[in-house]
């Protein structure tokens, strides 16, 4: 076929103009025959890579994927387009399941999505060989490959066994994507997947949709509350925390103030967790908090923020975790509320765990990077990006650093005290202790430990306890000191403090910004926030959801999507309803131009949203 058959097909059924990026590159590769390695951020439209390729070689395209709770949408959404697709995996019926396959056998199938599981098995993979002889097989898409890796919160052993699909189908391209970017993984999805051969299609990782920001931690959950309340009162959005506990007393606490809080883990019975994804995806305006279990493949592309009330694992962990936000590539935000308590816990886990000892070496080196991001006075768009290999042109303009640059100051002195107090006390206690002995406050457990009688008490009353605590912090986050297990958490020096004591090294810090913290509820909060004229909701909607056009559009999409029983986007994508919303298209003509509204989208819901237009 040749790439303008490709171009027809992107236009004719997706609805889009123009390829993006690596995209044209990649489906005509594939197409032709070849092998492929896909990396490319969420959002940034993998699935086309496959989807398209699939649609113009002979025979069905088999997608391997992990995700069964989503392939029904990943259905739905095809089936939209008049794309012949279909799923097997455990969660459908014997009866449904041999309808599927007879459908494959008959040749009757453009695209069909199995748990890897499922496609393992030796009487579905004869199956397979027999599908080869007759319709003939499209391709194999490996989806999520990543999932190779076992030392990923995403690990699943069987994609381990996906090598048999070369094996045994060596005529037929496979091509593999995945989001998950560092160079550890790239190498052990081509070790493990046998693809050598495979060329590598490495699309820039920046997500330029995506304001990213650091808080520091001051009663994270009123600051949480503070920015859903400005500047997401209405969206839907993922709250990560690190324990389930936190999950469950995170939601109940959101909903306690007015906001639709879901809850997810894997200490939820499946069926909790199902009707709680279902939730998210198909209805508006959800806010799900949940630990790392949810969200891989997640494919709804209005979740407008990401939050972390935690430390995530590492940068690779955080840049996946946060790719859930914006991939309409409408803006989106990043919020991270980040405290000297994360550090300490993170270190902790990692050192109590069971992991081999070089394991947690390459973990706390993970780690440092994470706190080097965090407290970095930089772009933050230009740190993840060099963190990658990648170098980004210049600021982006947007996240907190460039919209508010940091202030610095020369804390070396205070970096002495704070280090030769850790030192005379021990080795062995937390920040909030060592606070108090410098500012020369004799706490009962102060004068336990005789630590009122130390050179160090009292010399440090210039800065407030809220002072060095981000002094010890920034310390912990630059190496110069780290957490002791043994000692519950306490500060210990590293070898890189001893410049510092010995004035051969100066400390620059950044100066930490007091956070305004509101603890109103969110209408009340809201009020507040409008009585000041300081509500600053930002987003591609700002303006949007007071008008009646907007809200008649939202609302006939979520009519048609419950009648079919469908997530709202798969009907059409914010992006999409934003700009019919813009361009008020007056003919058919005119709406099959608008970018997402393909020919069988034309057909069926051209005439039902000019109803919508024209009677606004």
């Amino acid at each position: 076929m040749t790439l303008r058959s490709a171009q027809q097909i992107l236009h004719d059924v997706f609805g889009y103009p123009a390829f993006r990026g690596e995209q044209q590159d990649v489906i005509e590769y594939v197409t032709a025959g070849g092998d492929a390695l896909v990396l490319m951020p969420t959002g940034g439209g993998k699935s086309l890579c496959y989807q398209i390729p699939a649609l113009l070689r002979r025979g069905t395209g088999i997608v391997v994927s992990p995700l069964i709770a989503l392939m029904q949408d990943q259905v739905d959404a095809l089936c939209q387009l008049g794309v012949k697709a279909a799923f097997l995996n455990s969660s459908i019926a014997a009866e449904a399941a041999r309808e599927v396959q007879s459908k494959l056998l008959r040749g009757e199938l453009d695209l069909l999505y199995v748990a890897p599981e499922r496609l393992l098995m030796s009487g579905f993979l004869a199956l397979l060989e027999q599908v080869q002889d007759d319709s003939g097989l499209a391709l194999f898409a490996i989806d999520e490959a990543h999932c190779v890796s076992q030392w990923g919160h995403d690990f699943r052993p069987e994609y381990r066994a996906l090598t048999i699909l070369h094996e045994r189908f060596p005529d037929v391209p496979r091509i593999a994507l995945t989001a998950t970017a560092d160079t550890p993984t790239r190498g052990e999805i081509i070790e493990r997947l046998a693809l050598e051969q495979a060329r590598q299609f490495v699309s820039s990782f920046d997500r330029a949709n995506i304001r990213y920001r650091v808080t520091l931690k001051n009663n994270a959950r009123n600051q949480l509350q503070a920015f859903l309340v400005a500047e997401h009162p209405d969206d839907a959005g993922i709250v990560y925390c690190l324990s389930r506990k936190k999950v469950e007393e995170t939601a109940t606490w959101l909903k306690l103030r007015g906001w639709d809080a879901l809850s997810y883990h894997a200490g939820l019975d499946a069926a909790t967790r199902s009707k709680n994804q279902s939730r998210f995806l198909r209805e508006e305006g959800v806010v799900m908090v949940a630990t790392v279990a949810f969200g891989m493949g997640i494919d709804k592309p209005n979740v407008r923020f990401v939050a972390h009330l935690d430390l995530p694992k590492s940068l690779e962990s955080y840049y996946q975790e946060t790719g859930r936000a914006g991939r309409d590539g409408l803006p989106a935000n990043a919020w991270l509320a980040y405290g000297l308590g994360d550090v300490v816990a993170m270190r902790h886990m990692i050192d109590s765990g069971e992991a081999p000892e070089e394991r947690k070496r390459l973990e706390r080196r993970k780690l440092d990077a994470l706190l080097g991001y965090c407290e970095s006075t930089t772009c933050r768009h230009q740190s993840l990006l060099r963190y990658f290999g990648e170098e980004h042109p210049g600021n982006c303009g947007q996240c907190d650093n460039c919209l508010e640059p940091v202030d610095t100051w020369d804390a070396t002195l205070p970096a002495q005290m704070a280090l030769s107090c850790v030192y005379r006390t021990g080795q062995r206690f937390g920040a909030g202790h060592l606070g108090d002995v410098l500012t020369g406050k004799a706490t009962e457990r102060v004068e336990q430990f005789n630590h009122h009688i130390l050179s160090t008490f009292g010399i440090g009353k210039e800065l407030n306890a809220a002072q060095w605590n981000s002094v010890y912090r920034q310390l912990v986050a630059g190496g110069l000191l780290e957490s002791d297990i043994e000692a519950y958490g306490g500060l210990k020096l590293t070898e890189a403090a001893r410049p510092v004591l010995r004035g051969e090294q100066s400390v620059w810090l950044r100066r930490d910004a007091d956070p305004a913290i509101r603890k109103t509820g969110r209408k009340a909060q809201r009020t507040e926030l409008n009585a000041q004229g300081k509500d600053k909701t930002r987003g591609p909607f700002a303006g949007a959801n007071d008008d009646p056009l907007w809200l008649a559009l939202k609302a006939q999409r979520l009519a048609l999507a419950r009648e079919q029983g469908v997530p709202p986007y798969v009907i059409f994508h914010d992006s999409t309803l934003l700009e019919i919303l813009n361009r008020r298209p007056a003919t058919l003509e005119e709406m099959a131009e608008i970018s997402g509204v393909g020919q069988a989208k034309l057909a069926r819901y051209g005439v039902v949203f000019l109803d919508v237009l024209n009677n606004k």
